[in-house]
């Protein structure tokens, strides 16, 4: 997801979209702990998102 479609993003959908992929990170991380998964770089992928999802979560909350 890129930084322009985030922004564009109104704070319950970035909200909404935070949970969604903190529970693909941890269903990401228990594949990978039974069975290594195909790319591993989807996990720090993901983690990353959830950061930048927050991010941009918390300069709206503050922009008001």
């Amino acid at each position: 997801m890129k930084n322009s479609e985030i922004n564009a993003l109104t704070e319950s959908e970035i909200i909404s979209r935070i949970a969604a992929e903190k529970e693909n990170l941890t269903k990401l991380r228990f594949a990978h702990a039974i069975s290594p998964i195909e790319n591993p770089n989807r996990i720090k992928e993901s983690r990353r998102l959830v950061a930048r999802l927050n991010t941009f979560l918390r300069a709206k909350q503050l922009a008001k």
